[in-house]
């Protein structure tokens, strides 16, 4: 199974998470794959430090008004740039790879607004995160 296709499962498994208020872990089918088992997993875990992310960059939206499926596709993306090297797997994807992906998720599945608002986001948690860095924080 491609690594995209691993991506599409983690999103719609939170997704579907948020939706039905279960465990992701019951949204997960049988059949997913390990990778995207500890994405969805580690995107769940670690949900309210990502939310607060996506909350400082979303100009002018509160979390809570971002689409469920749109606030998905962030955790996952937001998951892969941050904590890439927590998950199995031999290559992780850049953080510009992430963003990527992300948007074709957003172009697929969602408004025409989406992959715009999207790339917004996980655009500036990466220049505010390589901002940091060169900084030495």
């Amino acid at each position: 199974m491609l690594r995209s296709d691993q991506r599409r499962a983690a999103v719609w498994a939170l997704y579907q998470s948020d939706l039905l208020e279960r465990p992701v872990e019951a949204a997960l089918g049988g059949e997913a794959s390990a990778f995207t088992r500890s994405l969805a997993a580690l995107a769940r875990e670690r949900q309210p430090i990502l939310d607060r992310l996506i909350a400082e960059h979303a100009v002018g939206w509160r979390l809570e008004r971002i689409a469920p499926l749109e606030r998905s596709i962030l955790r996952v993306a937001l998951t892969e740039m941050l904590y890439a090297d927590e998950l199995p797997g031999e290559r992780p994807i850049s953080p510009e790879g992430a963003i990527d992906e992300a948007v074709e998720l957003a172009k697929r599945f969602c408004g025409s607004e989406a992959p715009g608002f999207i790339n917004g986001i996980l655009g500036a948690v990466l220049r505010e995160r390589r901002a940091r860095a060169a900084a030495g924080g």
